[in-house]
């Protein structure tokens, strides 16, 4: 009897303590209520019924009174985190929230003034990162990096004073690097790449880290010089690549640094001091990237000391014409990079056994390739030997490999035009090679058809801006509904002044889709400006004077709203002198509409193909006469427009710099997928710009194959196309080419580089405006760019360094 009472006591006992444990304001409550209304992946099973302590990533104090750790990484949560839920987690000393798709933080989560790890790296997390981050006193650990935040750092960020990592990669966050950081003496690692910052570093920045192990300033705009790090002796890693840093380099050689990166900044001077540095200790070195500075002189580090080094790249600077440096002895190099660095001479056996990337193009080298180095190459992953004077003494290469890292004898021809060193095809290969070809050119050229062919239509009325009556202002009630030759779309909403339309740079400025509405006569026909493969584009002035292109991206998206948002604000932060910025955007019902700055000078294929040249189109340009530029190149009203090869090569320039910045420069990169003639603009200055980037992602299910097939290599045969547009003069299909019968732009261009026969295509107007060589050049870079296997084609990046080597002088 008394057994079975005190047992029903326990039982009641155990029932009654589980049941406490689902009331509000335990740690359980909140974790579960965050979990599910975080919309947890139904995939991944979760059990509620236990304690939290036993639920998957959560962790405990020793008394499992407490939940100090809480990891939630790749469980598919999404949205807005709702306040009260784990903002309200007294003891939490560690959140790791990463690789999901949350957008916004609860407002109570600064109040958690335990936490010493914060982790919400790989989110969609979009707008300032508030000054209440000087709350978490006792951070150590917090990384942000890969979400969308803007603005600036916190000044606050100078309250954590026991912070030891600080990763904000990947972000837009923008002005300086705040001095308020010099507090932070304990950090061990940052990293700030790939953001928009710039100005200075902080004064005493090198001496406020005695710790310091790791730091990383890549991709940003940031000013200073090589003094700025030298006082940082804890420092292994450093990378400071695309920024606008000046100096010697000297005062970065310190320390016990092991990878240093300085490509792309303005560094000068005579390489050779670095070895001078006496307090450096080369055997520590493992990665070395100097790589596109001003530096001079002739290569001459303490590689006999650097026998560690497996990385070392050179490439695209000034230095002193020199035979090839003693690299033999560096028997671990694994890349070696020494891309237009002056070299003459011949090309030493590399007894490097390591070597997996191998790149000597753009020299003066002559001479046999030795028979040893060639044996190695098929069993590294990449190697070039273009533009030198070499001679290949082997046959065991493809024909694409000969065109691709041989190309540029020293007779200039291309070596895939050499019937020596060219092993015969079957007709049968060749005609499948010439049909893929043929398919994947007209693919990415009937666009441009299409362009045109509304372009010419376009261009026969003039521009007259509507003025809506009385009745028509008041008449903003939806849904609205607009047709083009092409298409009818509609506007899905019920009152257009509650619509509101985003303007970046001017965020209070009270604009909504009734604006848009009067702006463009309700996207009157008479204001439409163009029909491509996005949808139309009509002109229109905002209120506040803003002279704006408006894009209707007609297509279905798959998006929410919120998603069509973060992607457009995403764009509008993505700022080049060679892309056309885009200002604003408007989500009206299911349409997306884009807001551009408008382009004075219409685009190129307007110029080049649909207008006499030195006529003046009345909806494009707004000025009579112009001045001549820096670059003495005439303004569009002058009657010598596009008859100069400068012009054409300041245009190709300019485009490929833009590619170049959304492949390379952009995390993730940006693949255009839409690369054209129309596509590119020419600004008020006759600075070429490229529109259109990275619209595809925000289109409907439709493009979804298109894009999963899409790669950097596709805008680059594009661009090829592009650049065989400038040379010729000619339409990429549609004109006539009587010698060799062909049927589109490339083919007929491909065909003539084979033969060494280049000139023939040159457009007659820009014949005798500049040194030929430099055009026959150009029409090699196009060759190189529509090459029949992705793969072989190059990079944006090596793009702009070719077409750089042939700028016309001024």
């Amino acid at each position: 009897m008394a057994f079975g009472f005190f047992g029903s006591l326990l039982i009641l006992s155990l029932l009654f303590k589980h049941f406490t444990c689902q009331l509000p304001n335990t740690d359980e409550f909140y974790v579960s209520n965050f979990l599910k209304k975080m919309g947890l992946n139904s995939s991944i099973s979760y059990n509620f019924s236990g304690s939290v302590c036993s639920w998957k990533g959560m962790h405990c104090d020793t008394k499992k009174e407490n939940l100090i750790g809480l990891k939630a990484s790749s469980l598919g949560l999404s949205g807005i985190i709702p306040d009260t839920t784990i903002g309200k987690l007294a003891k939490l000393q560690s959140l790791d929230l990463s690789n999901n798709k949350i957008t916004a933080l609860p407002s109570d989560i600064w109040s958690l003034g335990s936490l010493k790890c914060l982790n919400l790296s790989s989110n969609q997390i979009s707008g300032s990162l508030p000054n209440n981050v000087g709350n978490f006193g006792l951070l150590e650990v917090i990384d942000l990096s890969g979400n969308n935040f803007s603005g600036e750092i916190p000044a606050t960020i100078t309250s954590l004073l026991s912070l030891q990592v600080l990763n904000l990669a990947g972000n837009g966050f923008e002005w300086s690097i705040p001095r308020g950081i010099l507090n932070c003496k304990a950090l061990v690692s940052v990293d700030l790449s790939s953001n928009r910052l710039n100005g200075s570093l902080p004064d005493g920045f090198g001496a406020a880290f005695p710790k310091l192990k790791t730091l990383n300033l890549a991709r940003n705009e940031i000013h200073g010089l090589d003094t700025d790090f030298a006082e940082l002796m804890s420092l292994t890693s450093l990378n400071i690549s695309r920024n606008l840093f000046k100096g010697s380099v000297m005062g970065v050689f310190q320390g016990q640094l092991k990878v240093i990166d300085l490509s792309m900044n303005q560094f000068q001077g005579h390489i050779s001091k670095v070895q001078f540095n006496s307090t450096y200790k080369w055997s520590h070195l493992v990665y070395l990237d100097l790589s596109e500075n001003q530096l001079s002189g002739e290569i001459s580090l303490n590689l006999i000391q650097a026998q560690n080094l497996r990385h070392l790249n050179l490439a695209y600077n000034r230095f002193a014409i020199q035979k090839f440096p003693g690299i033999e002895i560096l028997l671990g190099l694994e890349y070696l990079n020494l891309s237009k660095t002056n070299l003459i001479g011949h090309i030493p056996s590399l007894a490097n056994k390591s070597l997996k990337v191998l790149d000597v193009s753009h020299n003066n080298l002559s001479g046999e390739i030795p028979v040893s180095l060639l044996e190695k190459l098929p069993l590294m992953e990449r190697y070039n030997f273009s533009y030198n004077n070499l001679t290949l003494c082997a046959l065991g290469f493809s024909p694409e490999t000969f065109k691709t890292a041989f190309y540029g004898s020293s007779n200039s021809c291309p070596i895939a035009a050499n019937p020596v060193l060219i092993e015969r095809r079957g007709n049968g290969h060749k005609g499948l090679k010439l049909a893929l070809a043929l398919t994947l050119s007209t693919v990415c050229l009937l666009a441009g058809l299409l362009i045109l062919a509304f372009g010419c239509r376009r261009k026969s009325r003039k521009w007259v801006v509507k003025q809506p009556s009385y009745k028509e202002e008041q008449h903003i009630s939806g849904p609205f509904s607009f047709q083009t030759d092409s298409t009818t779309w509609v506007a899905d909403v019920k009152q257009a002044t509650s619509v509101p339309v985003v303007i970046f740079e001017k965020p209070l400025l009270n604009i909504t889709f009734a604006d848009l509405l009067s702006a463009t006569s309700n996207f009157d026909r008479g204001t439409l400006l163009a029909e491509g493969k996005f949808g139309p584009v009509y002109r229109g002035f905002l209120p506040g004077g803003i002279h704006v292109a408006v894009k209707v991206l007609v297509h279905g998206s798959t998006l929410t709203d919120q998603e069509a948002a973060r992607e457009l604000e995403y764009l509008g932060r993505i700022k080049h002198p060679n892309l056309v910025p885009l200002t604003g955007y408007c989500l009206a019902g299911d349409q997306r509409i884009a807001i551009y700055d408008y382009m004075e000078n219409g685009n190129f294929q307007n110029l080049l193909h649909d207008l006499p040249l030195g006529v003046q189109a009345t909806e494009d340009w707004s000025n009579d006469t112009w001045v001549e530029d820096n670059n003495g190149i005439q303004n569009v009203g002058s009657e010598g427009l596009l008859t100069t090869w400068a012009f054409r090569h300041k245009i190709a320039l300019g485009t490929a710099r833009a590619l170049a910045f959304l492949h390379h420069g952009c995390s993730p990169p940006i693949i255009h997928r839409d690369v054209k003639a129309s596509s590119v603009y020419l600004d008020l200055n006759l600075e070429p710009r490229l529109s259109d980037f990275g619209l595809a992602k925000i289109f409907g299910t439709d493009l979804e194959d298109e894009i999963a097939r899409s790669s950097p290599k596709s805008d680059i045969y594009c661009f090829g196309v592009v650049l065989f547009e400038l040379i010729t003069g000619r339409k990429p299909i549609g004109d006539d080419y009587p010698e060799e019968q062909e049927t589109n732009l490339v083919s007929w261009v491909r065909g003539l580089v084979r033969k060494n026969q280049g000139s023939k295509a040159i457009d007659p107007k820009i014949r005798d405006t500049g040194p030929n060589y430099q055009m026959e050049e150009a029409l090699k870079i196009g060759y190189l760019c529509t090459a029949d296997i992705p793969s072989k084609r190059p990079s944006m990046q090596q793009i702009v360094g070719l077409l750089k080597d042939i700028e016309p002088r001024t």
